[in-house]
């Protein structure tokens, strides 16, 4: 009689809405659930986006790891995707491989490991994800092709698959094949043979972290190939997937994502799609690009992570609204959980996805985004009619008698004056299983049976300050100690703590550009090496730094100010250049390339010997100073009116520096 009742009133209360005009959406696992949830991720890398955060000074590091990792604090994010360095220009600058050369391993390079060692500390069951954006060159035998030697390629990747646990006790779960270039059946299957061989049949293959197609008919036409891959990553697949991706049966994920500036707009942007790429597209993960904006503004993409942190002389950072997007989901959910089959759109625009663990709990997120506050950069999004609305949300099946649900809400309107980000409102009373939500536009809402939620917040960093106008740096304090030295930016090249163990006089401890071979990489790196440091606003500057050249004849290598760009192309690099070759000569250039030459001459640098550089850039002059006295004075420059400080090489050679210092305005 009472189950009777129960039913009636339901249908009555769903009555009077339908009659009054109100929308309702049934939430029900009764017919069985969708897809598991694999979680929400973001990535380090590609390239170099993660650069600036290791020089953070205590407790401003540690707070913003907090923000990205820390569970029920900030972003709590459930994956961490890093790139495996390949000593190559991937966007933002290089990332240094665990192996420059065939005889050498070091799993000490970079600050990737750091950073999944911090991302595990703070969530210990954050799942870890690999991908190669570029090869060092010896891979492909001096060509740009790492698959015409697979076993020599499956063996360097599952080298820091294993130096990750062998030295950092790091788990990876998932692995990758080439970022957003052409796959090759034949290595992806010699990968996973590899793996196997070396006792990592745990660590499951993403292909091919491009374009849905052709890896989904390739797969579904070689069943060799369909066993192997476990996860079809996509790129930027605005929201949709296609027939033959759902047809493999695997798990479908959008493996890069976002790519927008993190601003309210950005916020709208990544709450439309973490949504949509279920609700239009069944994929259960998404990976922003990227984690967060730790590299100079001015390089490409700026600001495009999901908090910024590019100023660790002054210890400021941003926590944007992206992160609390990210924890609407991460927050009420975790992987393993299901996707319940009821999600969709809203009649009046907006989407809902709800999710369960299976033992009774329950999360709702609803977004509705409008074109205005959801624009994101790649790709452009549909543009579609939001209005508000009243839904009505109809609980059935095991969670028919819940009575309460914790609510969180966010505004991203900004323009109003309102914009309220990720505030616990009042519990929601659920009646006989049905609620009603007056939706406003630019709106996300969580709804949820877990009282886990919590807006993590630290007191207010320091403020903002520019990159100091007086910086030096002998290279001889290395805390902590990891192979780059702070705030340098290398964009060509890779620049390594050295230390010399022959007789080096004064310069025991030095900066190396160690590449001597030109990478497989994914965009156009010139054949010079360099890395920036500073504020890309600086006009006028004096730059000096220690130089020894290591290679007779031909090596070569410069200090320069008002460099222009970084990133990738590096190569279209203008600046003020001042050279000096190993034969004795020297030349002043206008451009990276060395093409641009304001004036050339002798000046008696050898090989094998230090030499001081200065450059003094003063309006619309330069002078060049060799250990002390002038070489060259007051000669006109016509080109960028400001830029960054940088070293460099004329190739890919050894060479090294030391004592560097910059007096900049």
């Amino acid at each position: 009689m009472a189950a009777s009742s129960s039913v009636g009133g339901h249908l009555l209360v769903l009555c009077l809405q339908l009659s009054l005009g109100v929308s309702v959406y049934v939430l029900d696992d009764r017919g069985g659930l969708g897809r598991e949830f694999d979680g929400i991720g973001a990535v380090s890398g590609g390239g170099a986006t993660s650069r600036l955060l290791i020089n953070y000074p205590e407790p401003y590091r540690t707070q913003i790891l907090d923000y990205l990792f820390k569970p029920n604090f900030g972003a709590s994010l459930h994956i961490l995707k890093v790139e495996i360095g390949g000593d190559a220009q991937t966007t933002d600058g290089t990332e240094p491989s665990h192996m420059h050369y065939p005889d050498d391993q070091n799993y000490f390079r970079g600050y990737e490991w750091w950073l999944m060692k911090e991302a595990k500390k703070r969530n210990p069951n954050i799942t870890l994800i690999g991908l190669p954006w570029a090869y060092p060159g010896w891979i492909g035998n001096g060509e740009n092709w790492p698959y015409d030697y697979p076993d020599v390629t499956a063996y360097y990747v599952v080298s820091w698959i294993i130096g990750a646990k062998q030295y950092h006790d790091l788990d990876i779960d998932y692995i990758g094949i080439w970022n957003e270039r052409v796959f090759d059946v034949k290595y992806i299957k010699l990968l996973r043979y590899t793996m196997d061989k070396y006792g990592l049949e745990r660590v499951r293959i993403i292909a091919s972290d491009n374009l849905w197609q052709p890896i989904a008919f390739y797969m579904l036409h070689d069943p060799e190939l369909l066993r192997v891959v476990d996860v079809i990553g996509a790129h930027y697949p605005g929201t949709i997937t296609v027939p033959d991706a759902i047809m493999t049966g695997k798990k479908l994920w959008s493996s890069e994502d976002y790519s927008t500036f993190n601003d309210e707009v950005g916020g709208g942007c990544w709450a439309r799609i973490l949504n949509q790429n279920y609700v239009n597209g069944n994929m259960t993960c998404t990976i922003s690009w990227n984690l967060v904006a730790s590299y100079y503004e001015e390089l490409p993409f700026g600001r495009e992570g999901l908090m910024t942190a590019k100023e660790p002389w002054s210890g400021h950072y941003d926590v944007s609204s992206p992160i609390w997007i990210t924890a609407h989901t991460t927050q009420f959910t975790q992987p393993g959980w299901h996707y319940l089959r009821t999600v969709g759109h809203l009649e009046n625009g907006g989407s809902y996805v709800a999710l369960t663990d299976g033992r009774g709990n329950l999360t709702l997120i609803i977004e509705t985004m409008s074109h205005n506050h959801s624009i994101c950069i790649r790709p452009p999004l549909p543009k579609y009619n939001v209005s508000a609305q009243n839904a009505t949300f109809h609980l059935q099946g095991s969670f028919n008698d819940l009575s309460t649900l914790q609510v969180w809400y966010s505004q991203l309107d900004s323009t109003s004056g309102k914009e309220t980000i990720f505030k616990q409102l009042s519990p929601l009373k659920v009646k006989q299983g049905v609620f009603t939500l007056e939706l406003g536009v630019d709106e996300v809402y969580t709804l949820t049976t877990l009282k886990t939620g919590k807006k993590g917040s630290y007191p207010d960093p320091p403020a903002s300050q520019p990159f100091p106008s007086k910086y030096k740096d002998d290279f001889d304090v290395r805390n902590p100690p990891f192979s780059e030295a702070p705030c340098f930016a290398d964009q060509a090249g890779v620049f390594e703590y050295f230390t010399n163990t022959s007789d080096p006089g004064d310069h025991v401890f030095t900066l190396r550009q160690v590449l001597t071979q030109r990478p497989i990489t994914c965009s156009i790196d010139p054949d010079q090496a360099i890395s920036v440091i500073g504020n890309y606003n600086w006009t006028d500057m004096v730059v000096s730094c220690d130089v020894y050249i290591e290679t007779p004849n031909t090596g070569g290598i410069f200090v320069a100010g008002r460099v222009d760009r970084g990133g990738s192309p590096t190569w279209g690099a203008k600046g003020v250049f001042f050279w000096v070759f190993a034969d004795g000569t020297y030349k002043v250039t206008l451009d990276l390339l060395g093409k641009i030459v304001l004036r050339k001459g002798l000046s008696g640098v050898q090989a094998g010997s230090w030499h001081t550089l200065t450059l003094k850039i003063e309006g619309l002059y330069a002078s060049g100073m060799l250990n002390g006295y002038p070489l060259w004075k007051k000669m006109l420059v016509i080109g960028p009116l400001h830029g960054w400080a940088a070293i460099g090489t004329s190739a890919l050679e050894f060479a090294q520096f030391d004592n560097f210092s910059i007096e900049a305005s």
